[in-house]
């Protein structure tokens, strides 16, 4: 049985040079027959006769997965460090998910929604009202509700645990880019992630049911169970629902949009066509465009499954596979072979649905890059923690 994937010298999780690592089964595409550029600077791509070039995109940083193998088609920047706004909530659920029974209910108290950021989203939640935990999720992913993470944080032992457990999770992912500072994403100084490890967060929760259903669940009763209280959350990822001006795109099953003032627009999205499945992360595009992170992932989507039958591989993010002993996924390092997806993210499903949990703990190794942040940042990053819209329009922890 493989064991986990670990990093390589400066190149991590993601060096496919020959040799690097174990080559897969016979017969099989190995690393060494690729060559690993996501550690370059730039648009990566590896031009081929019968294959389009990406399109021009104005995002910081960008990337290009097929799931199906983990197969990077292109990416620009991929481990550039970035402020990574609300999808870094992606990487909570992957540490707080597994933890609590959907079913089990939690009164929400005044400690829950103590310390919650001036201007951060939220998802409406009452003080001293009951909700199932799945009530908290929705709120999460759908509202991107800072309410919503402190009170699962505060369930889960407090704020700082919650972002230990966070940071830890990230290493064990191979997730070397990220730095967690805040648990809901909200711009904190010295915070950061890359377009490659909200890649590992997005793909890791494509593979867990519950994960899955929240990542595409477009509407749902807070509380799901009614009342006179309850009322419709409509998820805020714009691509999914189809709003402000922006058409829903064909075969997406989420995953996460955020916004803050320092990170701007962010957006983790995973689209099915034809049985391939798609993962595009796209952070901070600078054309100013009202809906840029949206359309530029359009794009995106569209040249990954024009391209994904026949264009060469970039990098490769590595697979899962399940622990024959305990059923828990360990990562495997760049074997071309297929990844299951949960069926919550494929076939559409009823809003508010409940899901049997199947959750497992995941494991890998890997190592965290450590981002210093110098006294005059801090200095501005604290500035520009004051509330503000973007130009897509969208609160300051979307």
């Amino acid at each position: 049985m493989p064991g986990p994937a670990a990093a390589d010298g400066p190149h991590g999780i993601d060096d496919l040079r020959a040799g690097a690592h174990a080559a897969g089964p016979a017969g099989s595409a190995g690393p060494a027959d690729f060559e690993s550029r996501l550690d370059r600077r730039g648009v990566q791509f590896l031009p081929r006769p019968d294959v389009p070039e990406p399109p021009e995109v104005s995002a910081l940083s960008w990337m290009v997965t097929d799931l199906a193998d983990g197969k990077v088609l292109a990416a620009k920047d991929a481990h550039r460090p970035l402020p990574p706004a609300s999808t870094l909530k992606t990487l909570f659920a992957l540490a707080v998910l597994p933890k609590f029974s959907q079913g089990a209910v939690h009164t929400v108290s005044l400690e829950d929604l103590a310390g919650i950021e001036s201007g951060s989203s939220l998802a409406g939640l009452k003080e001293d009202m009951p909700y199932e935990v799945a009530d908290l999720w929705h709120g999460v992913f759908l509202s991107s509700g800072s309410d919503a993470v402190h009170t699962l944080a505060s369930m889960n032992g407090g704020w700082r645990k919650s972002i230990d457990d966070m940071q830890e999770t990230a290493r064990r992912l191979g997730a070397r880019d990220t730095r967690v500072e805040s648990a809901d994403g909200f711009d904190t100084p010295g915070q950061v992630s890359s377009a490659y490890d909200l890649s590992l967060f997005g793909q890791a929760g494509l593979t867990d049911p519950d994960f899955a259903h929240f990542a595409s669940t477009k509407r749902a009763e807070l509380p799901q169970d009614g009342g006179p209280d309850a009322f419709t959350l409509q998820n805020t990822n714009r691509l999914l629902v189809g709003s402000h001006g922006v058409r829903p795109y064909d075969g997406l099953i989420g995953v996460k949009n955020g916004y803050t003032t320092h990170a701007g627009n962010t957006l983790i999205a995973a689209a099915r066509r034809d049985g391939r499945t798609l993962l595009v992360t796209l952070m901070n595009p600078q054309s100013g465009g009202r809906n840029a992170v949206y359309e530029e992932t359009r794009d995106l989507l569209d040249w990954g499954f024009e391209a994904a039958p026949r264009a060469a591989a970039v990098g490769v993010l590595p697979t899962m596979e399940p622990v024959e002993r305990t059923g828990e996924p360990q990562p495997v390092a760049h074997r071309l072979r297929p990844v299951p997806l949960h069926k919550a993210g494929v076939a559409a499903q009823p809003d508010g649905a409940r899901l049997t949990r199947n959750w497992w703990f995941l494991s890998a190794a890997g190592a965290v890059g450590i981002i210093a942040v110098a006294g005059l940042g801090t200095v501005l990053w604290r500035r520009r923690r004051t509330v503000r819209a973007s130009p897509s329009g969208e609160s300051e922890s979307a």
